[in-house]
C-alpha cells in the first residue's frame, strides 16, 4: 500500500505563512476513495479562521506583497511552478489517493498546475491600461488594479487544476488570497501553500482553510472584506455563492455543471473520433464539469457508432487509483450514491454497454462500471441532468437543425464538440452551440491554459484561464487628467 508523502501536517490550516492548529481544534477525516480507509486528517476551519486568513491577506496587501512589482509577482510564480515539478510524484500521489483519480491522470494535473503558474508568470507583467482619445486639454488612460482579497472555493474533483488557474491569474494581477478547498480534497492545495511559502510568496499572499462548505465555505463567501469570489461546483451551492456575492456587491465568477454535448456527423472520421468521444466522459470517472456526456450522433450513422461505442466502453479497466487503470473511483460513497440512483432509473433496453467490474476490488471502494445509455429521449432526465460519474448518453438526431435543437436543450451551456468533415458546418455549428467552448474534431474537456474557459445558462458566468482571467481578477480605474 503506498503510503501518503506527506511533508506538512495536513491537520492544520496555512495562515500567514505559517502552519497552526483550527481555532475550533476539531479535523476531518481524510479517506481514500479506492479503499474505503482514512489516511490522514484535515483542519476543520471556522469561521474564525476564515476571519484570520482575511486579516493575513488584508496585511499582505499592505506589507510586502502589496509592494512589489508585477515583475516580482510573475518571478514567484516561475519558481512556484519549478517547484511543483520539482515535486511532481509526491503532488501525484497525493491527487490520486485523495481524489481516487488514476496515477496518470494525476500526473497530467499536476504538470497543468505547473503550466498554469508558468503562464500567469509570464503575464503578470504584460497586463496594461489604455490611453483614450478625450477632449483637448485632457490625458486619460485606464489602471489595471487587483480587488483586494479575494476568496476562491475550488471543488473536488480537480484540485490543482482549478487553483492553478484560479490562483495563479489572482496572484499574478496582486490580489491576496483565501483559499478554501473541498473537504473531499485538501491534500495537495494545503501542499500547494507550502510550495508557495517556498518560492518566496509572501506571508499571508496566499492563505488554506480547509473545512466544511456549510462552515468554512460559507463564512468565507459571506465574509465583507473579500472583494471577489471565485467559485467552482454544483448549481445548487453556485447559487448560494451567488447570493452571498449579492449580499456584500461583489462580483463573482462561477463555473458549474454541465450536460455537453459531442456532435457526430455522418461523414465523421469515426476511427479519429471514437477514444476521444469516450474519454471525454470517463475521464476521472466522468466527474468532470465539462465531460462530453451527451453523444449526439447523426442517425445513418447510430448503429455503427453505438457498436464501437459498446466495444470500447465494455474493455475499460476499472482498478484503484494507484494501479493506473482506465478508471478509477469515485470520489465518496455519497457521490456513488448519487450516480447509483441516476443508474437505476435506467430500463434494461436503455443499457448499451457496460464495463466489467473485475473481482478483488476493495471493499470500500467507490466503484462504479463505466455505462452507456441509449433509446432515451432527449428530455429524459438521464439525458438532461448531470450525472458526474462515468456515464454516457447517446441520442440520434436527423440534420443541423436537429443536431443543434437537442445540444442546445439543457440548462447548460459549458462546452461542445462537432465532428464532422464539412468545414462550413463546423463554423455554422461553431457559432449556433450554445456553449463556452467548441471544439472542432477534437474534444479538450476545457482544452489548454491558454484557453479561456467559462459557461452560459446553468454552467455559470465568467471566464477563466488564459489572458482573459486576469481581467477578472482586476478592476479597472479611469484617471483623466486635465491640464489645460
Amino acid at each position: 500500500m503506498t503510503s501518503l508523502p506527506l511533508w506538512f501536517d495536513p491537520a492544520r490550516v496555512f495562515i500567514g505563512g505559517t502552519w497552526r492548529a483550527p481555532l475550533g481544534g476539531d479535523t476531518l477525516a481524510v479517506v481514500d476513495p479506492s479503499t474505503g480507509a482514512e489516511i490522514a486528517r484535515i483542519a476543520r476551519g471556522t469561521q474564525a479562521d476564515i476571519a484570520a486568513a482575511v486579516d493575513a491577506a488584508e496585511a499582505a496587501l499592505s506589507g510586502a506583497w502589496g509592494a512589489m512589482t508585477a515583475a516580482e509577482r510573475g518571478r514567484i510564480l516561475f519558481r512556484l511552478g519549478d517547484l511543483v515539478l520539482q515535486n511532481a510524484d509526491a503532488l501525484a500521489t497525493l491527487e490520486a489517493m485523495d481524489v481516487g483519480k488514476p496515477l496518470r491522470q494525476a500526473q497530467n494535473d499536476v504538470m497543468a498546475l505547473a503550466r498554469y503558474c508558468e503562464f500567469y508568470g509570464g503575464a503578470a507583467d504584460k497586463l496594461t491600461g489604455d490611453t483614450i482619445p478625450f477632449q483637448q486639454g485632457f490625458t486619460v488612460y485606464t489602471l489595471r488594479e487587483p480587488h483586494g482579497v479575494t476568496g476562491h472555493i475550488v471543488p473536488w474533483n480537480y484540485p490543482m487544476q482549478i487553483i492553478g488557474r484560479s490562483i495563479g491569474a489572482a496572484l499574478a494581477t496582486g490580489n491576496a488570497c483565501v483559499l478554501k478547498p473541498a473537504e473531499e480534497a485538501c491534500l495537495t492545495a494545503l501542499a500547494f501553500a507550502d510550495l508557495a511559502a517556498q518560492a518566496g510568496l509572501p506571508s499571508g499572499a496566499l492563505n488554506v482553510v480547509p473545512g466544511l462548505g456549510a462552515e468554512a465555505g460559507a463564512a468565507l463567501t459571506a465574509e465583507p472584506r473579500v472583494r471577489h469570489l471565485s467559485f467552482t461546483g454544483s448549481v445548487a451551492t453556485g447559487k448560494r455563492v451567488q447570493v452571498a456575492a449579492a449580499d456584500n456587491i461583489v462580483p463573482v465568477t462561477l463555473e458549474l455543471g454541465g450536460k455537453s454535448p459531442q456532435l457526430v456527423f455522418a461523414d465523421a472520421d469515426l476511427d479519429k473520433a471514437l477514444p476521444f468521444l469516450v474519454n471525454a466522459g470517463i475521464q476521472n470517472a466522468g466527474q468532470t464539469c465539462s465531460a462530453g456526456s451527451r453523444i449526439l450522433v447523426h442517425r445513418d450513422i447510430h448503429d455503427d457508432l453505438a457498436d464501437r461505442l459498446s466495444d470500447a466502453i465494455s474493455a475499460l479497466k476499472i482498478a484503484p487509483a494507484m494501479d493506473n487503470a482506465d478508471v478509477g473511483p469515485l470520489v465518496s460513497a455519497r457521490q456513488k450514491a448519487i450516480v447509483d440512483g441516476f443508474l437505476a432509473m435506467a430500463t434494461p433496453d436503455q443499457i448499451l454497454a457496460q464495463a466489467p467490474l473485475p473481482g478483488g476490488l476493495p471493499k470500500g471502494g467507490n466503484y462504479i462500471a463505466p455505462t452507456l445509455l441509449g433509446h432515451l429521449t432527449p428530455d429524459h432526465p438521464l439525458a438532461q441532468d448531470e450525472i458526474f460519474g462515468p456515464v454516457q448518453v447517446l441520442i440520434p438526431f436527423d440534420d443541423e437543425d436537429d443536431a443543434i435543437r437537442i445540444a442546445n436543450g439543457t440548462r447548460y451551456g459549458l462546452v461542445a464538440s462537432v465532428w464532422s468533415a464539412d468545414g462550413g458546418r463546423q463554423m455554422r455549428l461553431a457559432k449556433r452551440l450554445q456553449a463556452g467552448q467548441v471544439f472542432l474534431n477534437n474534444y479538450g474537456a476545457a482544452g489548454g491554459v491558454e484557453l479561456p474557459f467559462g459557461g452560459v445558462g446553468h454552467s455559470g458566468h465568467g471566464r477563466e484561464k488564459g489572458f482573459e482571467a486576469l481581467y477578472a481578477f482586476t478592476t479597472l480605474k479611469t484617471v483623466a487628467a486635465h491640464h489645460g
